[in-house]
């Protein structure tokens, strides 16, 4: 009855692992060090991205695949023997829409083997305890799936108010001791947790040669970073909303959390206040805290909006939610590409224009085409048609302009005719056209404690 594919492991061992862990939840893993083979290595290599960049010893995937059996079989041995010394990360800054920078941590790719290595490992636990509304860097699981279970609760569940809830620096300011205390509740086995630790308390290596060791949050740009988020998140998170939600909710209560953006619909008001006031003490013990700038709590609803009244909306995963109407009259969910995420793909596509202005126009139309293929293939959701028209409209005109510029003998008429005759960008489609989730029966149902209706585990 799921919407989102079971994962599965390819190995017989693990899969013992996972089968242990789903038939006892209490279960205590002390010995999985041993999981940590040359074949698990291989995995992990193949999983690579050849593109990824290198990290601190510039050694790329290709690179290390150049004597790849033997350097694994070595990276074994000194796994084994406790010699393995995890290097600190090429810390980079990008920039973010605000104007703010994000910092990213470039691994190497020995470290970044290892800790795809631990992943497996570590998921074949963990997938069995975390529950189906999160969705974030899961395996078999993406923000499609995430949007599709958001748009279904506010369609077809009984919400009239929705949290916009977003974290404040979550892979910053996580504990380490919560980290490796909320491990410990399922992991005992000390190789795993010095591992970890190694890869918490290394820290960072800034461009200019300065050295700043981990003290606080998980290292950003990590392979094990998303994994050791949603534990935490699961715990500080997830079981409190489904417990609370199962004994202390008068009404329906409903959430999807990716990462550490979470929408949570509610029935009623005073469930919303009640369940903010809880969430804000579980995560404080955990070092985190709400980013009281971005989240609100708002009307949103079938019975919203009222005659007069302006629809109030929300952004998750880079669409805008609205309650609105269709055609007939009858409440729908409306979804349309964030305005912020339109400037900023815009702005991108006006500085690549103008750089390869003078490139080859088949390869400008080429390349073009990738970009909007790509737009598409994410926000291609039902009813975002018209924000796909506009933006391949702007991205027209822009390509258009730059083409006018690439002499000053361009003639208008000419340009037009390549642009719309002979190299025609490609048109809007939809490429997620799935219906709405049924919110009863199967994996969506759960049964309140205090003897209440159930609640589906949206």
């Amino acid at each position: 009855m799921s919407h989102t594919q079971k994962w599965k492991v390819t190995c017989p061992k693990l899969q013992r692992v996972q089968e242990k862990a789903q038939a006892n939840k209490q279960e205590q893993f002390t010995s999985l060090a041993h999981h940590l083979t040359v074949e698990a290595l291989l995995r992990s290599y193949r999983r690579l991205k050849a593109s990824s960049a290198p990290g601190m010893d510039g050694l790329t995937k290709a690179g290390y695949g150049k004597h790849l059996m033997g350097n694994l079989k070595e990276l074994h041995a000194r796994l084994r023997r406790g010699a393995y010394r995890a290097s600190p990360a090429l810390r980079h800054w990008i920039d973010k829409a605000n104007g703010e920078k994000r910092p990213i941590g470039l691994l190497t790719t020995e470290d970044k083997i290892v800790q795809g290595a631990v992943v497996e490992i570590l998921s074949c636990i963990y997938e069995e305890d975390f529950y189906g509304f999160s969705y974030g860097f899961r395996p078999c699981r993406s923000q499609h799936r995430a949007l599709r279970a958001l748009q279904s609760f506010l369609q077809k569940g009984q919400v009239n108010w929705v949290l916009d809830l977003d974290l404040k620096g979550c892979f910053d300011n996580i504990s380490h001791q919560s980290l490796q205390s909320t491990l410990q509740h399922r992991v005992t086995d000390r190789s795993m947790a010095r591992l970890i630790g190694k890869w918490l308390k290394v820290g960072v290596v800034e461009a200019d040669g300065r050295r700043e060791k981990g003290k606080v949050g998980t290292p950003q740009g990590a392979v094990i970073s998303p994994l050791l988020a949603n534990i935490v998140l699961h715990e500080a998170m997830d079981q409190v909303i489904h417990h609370w939600r199962q004994h202390k909710a008068r009404g329906e209560v409903y959430v999807v959390r990716y990462a550490d953006d979470c929408v949570l619909g509610f029935e009623y008001e005073a469930d919303a206040h009640a369940l903010k006031s809880v969430l804000e003490a579980s995560l404080a013990d955990y070092g985190l805290s709400m980013n009281e700038a971005k989240t609100r709590l708002i009307r949103f609803g079938r019975k919203w909006p009222s005659k007069g009244e302006k629809s109030e909306t929300f952004d998750f995963l880079g669409l805008t939610h609205i309650a609105g109407k269709d055609r007939q009259g009858r409440y729908l969910v409306i979804r349309k590409t964030m305005r912020k995420r339109i400037h900023r793909s815009l702005k991108i596509i006006v500085e690549w224009c103008s750089k390869h202005r003078h490139a080859p126009v088949r390869w400008q139309w080429v390349e073009l085409n990738r970009k909007l293929t790509g737009h598409y293939n994410y926000y291609g959701v039902r009813g975002n048609f018209a924000a796909l028209a506009r933006f391949r409209g702007r991205i027209r005109q822009i390509w258009f302009n730059a083409l006018m510029r690439r002499s000053q003998k361009s003639k208008k008429a000419k340009v037009h005719h390549l642009v719309d005759e002979v190299f025609v960008l490609a048109k809007p489609r939809i490429t997620h056209s799935e219906g709405w989730l049924m919110l009863k029966p199967g994996y969506l149902a759960g049964r309140a404690g205090c003897g209440n209706a159930a609640r589906p585990v949206l």
